[in-house]
């Protein structure tokens, strides 16, 4: 039996933890916008996507980049966590307050200008207020990341969820009882009392639990380069002690030569796709259709559709995890055949679950759509953008190997081609051809990038390619199990008399099961 060392448990302990909580929040997630969609309708969730594309640029400066840096930093000299915990906080927090106060004082030229739709500029205070609170714990999370605790970061994120969705509720009964119309304030309340919570909920437990620090650096970060370039590195003994003490300036100097770089790329990605976010209704209005028109369609596919399309990748995303680690350890013993072989499971199991999704949205994504949503419309998006699957989940997988054989550069770049082909599309495709232009601009990016990581990996090492065990084996499996699906339904009438969406679910586990036990047992007997 293969025995792991407690580190290696903790580390694939955690790892499960958050696939298991990132997958509750996606389920709850799910249904919260079913719910806002029946409260706040389409052209309100458009008007709330209008608005997120300011907070991830908010988020990308204040908060992500700085958790990662905390995060790798902690790892690798956990001895000065608190330190490092409090530098990031230090920057983070007057940056989120700094930038809530320039969203809250220019908000009416904002929206107008930037976001291009003036209706927005009411909601920029609330989406403003929420940036300290999700600063805060970020920072909270990066250091419990460092430190190798994954649990308050995952409850962090069930208990953000589950606040948010408590909250809408009571101010749809509260303003339901007054006879207040809800509108679309109502999504807004929501976000920011979910931010609220996660802050609150991680800053209680870093004061009630806080991690206790270890001397050794944790795994996967004994070659993290010493930050030589840090104004304290005098001398190779004092860059590779983990254990020496820094004063708050060189810890904080040390972060920001960290969190600089990851923060522009992480700028610039979310600076095009917030580009996308805002263009898309503006070129659908060129298309033809009127302001609420397109906020609505734009709402049904960012809102409706897009979250059925990505419910699955909270598997590949996990995947992409475990995979991250294990392809820097291989580089570094240079083993380049243990790479090959993780690049064909990678590719392979993205096949696998592509296939799967590409098979039940075509035959179910119209039920899901009116059965769930009422709307037509979101069945056909959902119908029409399961093709992406297959390409999207490989180009997780990946992006994830490359960033873990040092390639973040070129990770960083592919996604910026991916991005720019498809605000192209958005800019040139849709006032023709409407919102069906987009959704041949989103097929052509994921193609693409799926190809890009390709090219760029075999470069590195060799791609075993088996056309018949990552695509003919699963599509034949696949039919197998619709025709297995098939002849239960016409043996058990039964489930013709339940619900709609229920008989749905039922129908998709039991073909999902059959799918994956057959590709097990084929497997077994290879």
């Amino acid at each position: 039996m293969l025995q792991l060392t407690p580190r290696k448990k903790a580390f694939l302990t955690g790892t499960l933890l958050l696939t298991f909580t990132g997958l509750i929040c996606r389920i709850l997630g799910f249904f919260y916008r079913i719910y806002l969609s029946r409260t706040i309708g389409a052209e309100g969730l458009g008007l709330y996507q209008m608005v997120h594309p300011l907070f991830g640029i908010c988020f990308a400066l204040c908060a992500g980049s700085l958790q990662t840096a905390l995060s790798q930093y902690v790892a690798a000299r956990q001895s000065q966590g608190k330190k490092a915990l409090m530098a990031a906080l230090s920057v983070s927090l007057s940056l989120s307050v700094l930038l809530a106060w320039l969203i809250t004082s220019f908000r009416t030229p904002l929206a107008r200008y930037v976001l291009l739709e003036p209706r927005c500029a009411p909601f920029l205070p609330v989406i403003a207020l929420s940036v300290p609170f999700c600063a805060l714990h970020a920072c909270i999370n990066g250091y419990y990341y460092g430190m190798q605790k994954t649990r308050v970061p995952a409850l962090s994120q069930v208990a953000e969820q589950g606040i948010r969705m408590v909250t809408v509720w009571l101010i749809v009964c509260v303003w339901t009882e007054k006879g207040r119309p809800v509108t679309v304030d109502l999504a807004f309340y929501g976000h920011l009392a979910g931010e609220m919570a996660s802050a609150l909920f991680t800053l209680m437990c870093l004061g009630a639990f806080p991690p206790r620090s270890e001397k050794r650096p944790a795994p996967g970060f004994q070659n993290l380069p010493p930050l030589s370039q840090a104004p304290y590195s005098s001398s190779p003994e004092t860059e590779h002690s983990f254990g020496t003490e820094h004063s708050f300036f060189q810890v904080l100097s040390s972060l920001l030569i960290l969190a600089l770089p990851l923060m522009g790329n992480r700028l610039v990605l979310n600076i095009l796709g917030s580009a996308e976010a805002i263009w898309i209704p503006d070129r659908l209005t060129a298309f033809g259709l009127s302001d609420p028109q397109a906020l609505s369609l734009y709402g049904v596919l960012t809102s409706m559709a897009m979250p059925f399309i990505f419910f699955p990748s909270a598997i590949t995303n996990s995947m992409a995890v475990l995979l991250l680690p294990s392809a820097a350890e291989a580089q570094s013993r240079g083993n380049k055949e243990r790479i090959s072989s993780m690049l064909a499971l990678s590719i392979r199991c993205s096949c696998y679950m592509g296939i799967l999704c590409i098979g039940i949205f075509t035959r179910f994504g119209n039920t899901l759509g009116i059965s769930l949503f009422h709307n037509q419309q979101a069945g056909a998006f959902i119908t029409t953008l399961c093709w992406l699957c297959p390409f999207m989940y490989l180009a997780t997988t990946l992006g994830s190997i490359q960033n873990g054989l040092g390639k973040t550069s070129s990770t960083f770049f592919q996604n910026v081609a991916a991005m720019i082909l498809r605000l192209l599309f958005v800019l040139f495709a849709i006032p023709s051809f409407g919102i069906q232009g987009y959704l041949w601009g989103l097929l052509a990016s994921e193609l693409a990038l799926a190809l890009m990581c390709c090219l760029s990996l075999n470069r590195i090492a060799p791609i075993g390619w088996d056309v018949f065990s990552m695509v003919v084996k699963p599509v034949l499996i696949l039919l197998i199990a619709f025709g297995i699906n098939f002849a239960l339904c016409a043996f058990i009438p039964a489930l013709s008399s339940l619900p709609v969406f229920l008989n749905a679910a039922v129908q998709i586990g039991f073909i999902s099961l059959v799918y994956g036990g057959m590709l097990v047992l084929f497997h077994k007997k290879k």
